[in-house]
């Protein structure tokens, strides 16, 4: 299994603390060391650490490095200031999405950004943009060498304060900064994360990955952190509603399907698809990702198929689990737009049985 598989510099790290590594993305990591519901709750209530090294990193550069990104995202990053990121999309060419994705504005100048973008996609985002890059746009896969500790949870500030002189009550929500964490220099400390528990995700060079979580998991403090693992990173994101890229969007889903209509500024100038979707707003949407809560013990599975109250397909199931926080199994999925409001109640077809549920707003909790 391994042979074929990626590890980051983590890995005997992992191991070590009793983690059960799985195949994910092309890598060997953790997904989970204790159990999924301890390391959830942990996120929610205290500190937890992931690595997600294996995610993607490229630079984007040169004089029409703006007007590049422009062209093949979603979002509009003339908006964005030195030490500001932003949530987007790459919309494909046929109404569908390549991915999602953090680009992150490096200096004061129009010519220096970073992409990060999800580890399942990073050769076929970096063929995709190379294919699309017909501006003077220098684009570089820096993913191997770059190391990434995702440090969530409502007490992540006050524990890594006592790490940094930098003053992390100025890195607000999609901002970031260059400082230090103990010994460690030019760590990008950035106020971003996919769990809606608050925190940072630290960038280092990939050489300095295990030093970085020692440096965290060696400080004495009051405050408990653990170590998560990727089950967890799953029912963390799903409780906010957030999508997972290959469940809740893809190819096939534009992003005003998937309710990412706010990453979308289509009074931007031409980008990839902006036609398209101007005309999918003003026509409607026939479908949309929606959320929903079980009412049964079962557990929505991806591609079950969802039901009207007389058994009708409306459409089907893309992410579910059992959420730790409510202590039910809830899901997302795209139905028709007629059945998209909160309150509506569907069914969920197993495959042996159909169980009872009911639209839900997302976030399924309140953000912390």
């Amino acid at each position: 299994m391994t042979d074929q598989l990626k590890s980051t510099p983590l890995k005997e790290t992992h191991i070590a603390l009793g983690a059960k590594m799985v195949p994910f993305a092309g890598f060997e990591m953790p997904i989970q060391y204790t159990s999924l519901v301890e390391e959830h709750l942990a996120v929610r209530n205290s500190v937890g650490v992931f690595d997600v090294s294996h995610m993607g990193e490229f630079m984007i550069e040169g004089p029409e490095a703006l007007d590049f990104i422009q062209h093949v995202i979603s979002n509009d990053a003339s908006k964005l200031v030195p030490g500001q990121a932003q949530y987007a999309c790459l919309p494909n060419g046929k109404g569908g999405i390549v991915d999602d994705l953090i680009i992150y504005k490096m200096d004061d100048t129009d010519e220096k950004f970073m992409m990060v973008v999800n580890a399942s996609n990073i050769e076929k985002d970096f063929r995709w943009l190379l294919s699309n890059n017909r501006f003077a746009a220098r684009i570089t896969d820096i993913s191997d060498e770059i190391g990434l500790l995702a440090v969530q949870g409502p007490k992540a500030k006050d524990f890594l304060q006592g790490l940094t002189h930098t003053n992390l009550d100025e890195v607000g929500f999609y901002r970031f900064t260059i400082g230090n964490i103990g010994d460690i220099e030019d760590v990008i400390i950035s106020g971003t994360g996919y769990t809606g528990s608050g925190g940072f995700e630290l960038y280092v060079k990939s050489g300095q990955l295990v030093k970085l979580w020692n440096i965290l998991f060696d400080r004495k403090s009051d405050i408990t952190i653990a170590p998560v693992g990727l089950g967890a990173r799953d029912t963390l994101r799903l409780e906010m509603g957030y999508c997972l890229y290959g469940n809740d969007i893809d190819d096939t889903t534009s992003p005003l399907e998937a309710g990412l209509g706010w990453i979308t500024k289509l009074k931007k100038e031409n980008f990839i698809d902006k036609e398209f979707l101007v005309e999918q707003k003003a026509k409607g949407i026939g479908k949309k990702l929606v959320g929903f809560k079980v009412n049964d013990r079962r557990v929505p599975r991806k591609d079950y198929v969802i039901e009207d109250l007389n058994g009708l397909p409306i459409g089907k199931v893309t992410s579910g689990t059992q959420s730790p926080s409510l202590g039910i199994p809830i899901g997302m999925g795209y139905v028709q737009i007629a059945y998209s409001k909160p309150e509506i109640e569907i069914r969920i077809n197993t495959g042996r049985k159909s169980i009872n549920a009911i639209i839900s707003s997302t976030p399924f909790i309140k953000n912390s």
